[in-house]
């Protein structure tokens, strides 16, 4: 499948920046030495590529998928090759002893670190246990790892957020929005940037995701219809977060410019556009039973049975946004970037007790999720948390 085609669009929407900045963004990764963190996940995968093709000096990659760790290294010997730099994975999770030893113990010193690490579904909020991992991952386990580094000659400690930090109504959204207020309290001692993008395209456990595993496993397919998302590609949100670690500014938050080639697209259409790449007319059912019923029958005769339904599910944002009115933006640096300029933390008092509050939480015999979601509206006091009762466990 061409994705681009999927995407609507002749080309990648950062290739203007690319070009205009091939040459510095060559020399500094050419000449640095490199640490990423959650590199075989989707997007890490994506920006670990970013970075190999430049030929660093070294690449040293973790993550705690063993699995897409191996993936990831067969990806880059099959398509890119070798680089004379060294190039090494590792097989662990950043929040555990093993990243503190791993960092005392090594002879490198890192000029850029680049964590992609995330909970990044909002279904992770449907629990107390996943929501405490979630904050965990997207917080507790960022601040570590730059406690890691305060020490030493780092040009950057790159981070990816996510649009849904941007007025957040799920947890999900409102953990990345925290972790930028700690971040901005770090950048006195280290240099830190960040992104927001999109919904990236065929990323693990993304729609579009699901939709091959549908087709591959012959099963029906269900989307919510008033949904709308926006949308890039792998490469697409690897160029972005490179771009940010290596030009952007202490204390800037890049983002895609909601442009001509990138405007938010509904989930139907896109159930839609993907079925006709592969030839099947989409076959509207009335139910989720129907969808499943008929699969076998419908899929035999080139239809694919869909069910689209009203979005009811906590934390589902009918359109998603990458800023807000009372942030500071820049829109002329880039082409097609935007820059979220000089923003705010919240203070070290409010981060202390909100990391006190988290471990009385994690000591008590019982964890309520009621607690959770109170202590981020304290932080957040915007925060217009939307709860259903329904989540998209419950969903096909």
């Amino acid at each position: 499948m061409k994705l681009l085609n999927l995407l609507r669009r002749n080309e990648g929407i950062f290739k203007s920046d690319i070009e205009a900045n091939k040459k510095i963004l060559e020399d500094s990764v050419s000449g640095s030495n490199f640490l990423v963190l959650g590199g075989a996940g989707s997007i890490g995968q994506a920006v670990t590529k970013e970075i190999f093709k430049r030929k660093p000096k070294i690449l040293h990659v973790i993550d705690i998928s063993e699995n897409n760790l191996v993936e990831l290294v067969r990806d880059l010997r099959s398509s890119l090759g070798y680089i004379e730099g060294e190039f090494k994975t590792f097989c662990f999770d950043i929040g555990s002893k093993y990243f503190i030893k791993f960092i005392e113990q090594q002879s490198v010193n890192y000029d850029y670190v680049l964590n992609l690490s995330a909970l990044k579904h909002v279904r992770s909020e449907k629990d107390p246990f996943t929501l405490i991992r979630m904050i965990e991952t997207n917080i507790t386990n960022t601040l570590q790892t730059i406690k890691c580094f305060e020490k030493t000659i780092l040009k950057k400690y790159f981070i990816v957020s996510t649009d849904k930090a941007a007025n957040p109504i799920n947890m999900m959204g409102a953990s990345k929005k925290i972790m930028e207020l700690f971040l901005m309290n770090k950048s006195n001692k280290i240099n830190i940037s960040t992104a927001r993008f999109a919904n990236v395209a065929f990323s693990d456990g993304s729609l579009l995701h699901g939709l091959n595993m549908r087709l591959m496993k012959n099963q029906a397919i269900a989307a919510p219809k008033d949904i709308k998302r926006y949308f890039i590609s792998p490469q697409e949100s690897g160029e972005l977060c490179l771009l940010s670690c290596i030009l952007g500014k202490n204390r800037e938050i890049f983002f895609p410019k909601p442009i001509q080639d990138l405007k938010p697209v509904l989930f139907t259409d896109i159930v839609e556009s993907f079925l006709s790449e592969y030839g099947y007319e989409l076959f509207h059912c009335q139910s989720e039973q129907e969808a499943r019923q008929r699969a076998n029958d419908l899929i035999s005769q080139k239809k694919w049975p869909c069910y689209f339904h009203d979005s009811d599910t906590t934390g589902e944002k009918s359109i998603e946004e990458f800023y807000t009115e009372d942030e500071t933006l820049n829109f002329e640096r880039f082409i097609n970037i935007g820059i979220i300029l000089n923003t705010e933390g919240c203070g070290n008092n409010k981060k202390k007790y909100f990391l006190n509050e988290i471990n009385k939480i994690k000591n008590k015999d019982k964890w309520s999720k009621r607690e959770i979601i109170s202590l981020f509206k304290e932080m957040l006091p915007d925060f217009n948390h939307q709860e259903k009762e329904k989540f998209l466990d419950e969903r096909m």
